[in-house]
């Protein structure tokens, strides 16, 4: 019998889990709410009891599972298979959830942080089209991502794809990271909102975004690419620097790694071409010639399944 993969997408509000074939597969999906009370006391219960049940519900036992593989916020032990800091998810001492997930299951369990699991998802079975070489970015409330290099997701000593930290404007917009000027400030869908805010306070023309943020309506970055996309020419302002910084910061990235593919993906990203089209011309302008032709940006392509496949995938170790 073929053996299954079981990949788990932790995120605040919500824990998706997966049924996957060992070529990527999604056979199975459920999810069940992210409970952080009581420091985060229930999570790992919450998740074995669902495994458990849901096993018992297909027929399944833990002998048909290579392995459980699960992405996580916060700073991660691969080898002890430890969390800490993930604060969105009240964990603030060191979660031994390996230890705990593998007793309550009785299956091996591997953990990564939740950028690096989706770079691996989009690599395997996304827009990375299975290369050694790809670096992913998301860009959602914040900006995260992940690096694979000759196959292998990079890990540093623990910080390595960072991506938006890399700072794109020394001495700008202050992050949450104690920084001034780091990518995430800028092209993170909260950023996209304060170069709106910003730019709409100098800018005198005729624009549905100004009078939007003039009269004191609250705005996402959805609404800006939205009237950009209807040539609302504040909105396109915005985009345009977005873009810029976002294309600086992959023709950095591409001269360090010089990646096969640089998948953009994340909320903002549902912007499509229109952002893409926008990044590569920034992107073509820093890049020197070497990078500039052989790596290529794209879009991701599994959306929210990124991060459970990725996940799945870090179970194949226990092949």
């Amino acid at each position: 019998m073929d053996k299954k993969l079981l990949g788990i997408d932790l995120g605040g509000t919500t824990i998706k889990f997966g049924i996957l074939t060992t070529e990527g597969e999604i056979q199975q999906k459920w999810s069940v709410e992210t409970n952080i009370l009581d420091d985060g006391a229930h999570i790992v219960p919450d998740i074995i009891e669902s495994i458990n049940h849901h096993l018992a519900l297909y027929n399944m036992d833990k002998d048909q599972f290579l392995g459980i593989g699960m992405g996580t916020p916060g700073t991660v032990d691969l080898e002890a298979g430890t969390v800490v800091g993930a604060y969105n998810l009240n964990w603030k001492t060191t979660q031994n959830i390996k230890e705990e997930i593998e007793r309550g299951t009785g299956i091996s369990f591997a953990v990564d942080n939740d950028a690096n699991v989706a770079a691996l998802g989009e690599r395997w079975k996304g827009a990375g089209n299975n290369s050694d070489e790809v670096v992913f970015v998301t860009l959602g409330t914040g900006v995260g991502g992940g690096i694979i290099s000759n196959g292998q997701l990079l890990h540093g000593q623990g910080a390595a794809g960072e991506i938006g930290h890399i700072n794109v404007h020394p001495g700008g917009y202050l992050c949450t990271c104690g920084g001034h000027g780091c990518l995430e400030t800028y092209t993170s869908a909260t950023g996209v909102v304060h170069i709106a805010r910003d730019q709409a306070e100098e800018f005198a023309g005729d624009s549905e975004l100004k009078r939007s943020l003039d009269n004191g309506a609250d705005i996402t970055s959805k609404d800006v690419f939205d009237l950009a996309k209807q040539n609302d020419s504040l909105a396109l302002r915005v985009v345009d620097e977005v873009c810029y910084y976002l294309g600086f910061a992959c023709a950095n990235i591409a001269a360090l790694t010089n990646p096969e593919y640089i998948v953009i993906g994340g909320g903002v990203s549902a912007a499509g071409d229109f952002l893409l089209t926008r990044v590569i011309k920034n992107f073509e302008e820093f890049a020197f010639p070497t990078v500039r032709d052989s790596t290529h940006l794209k879009l991701a392509e599994l959306g929210n399944d990124a991060g459970l496949i990725g996940a799945a995938s870090l179970a194949l170790k226990f092949k």
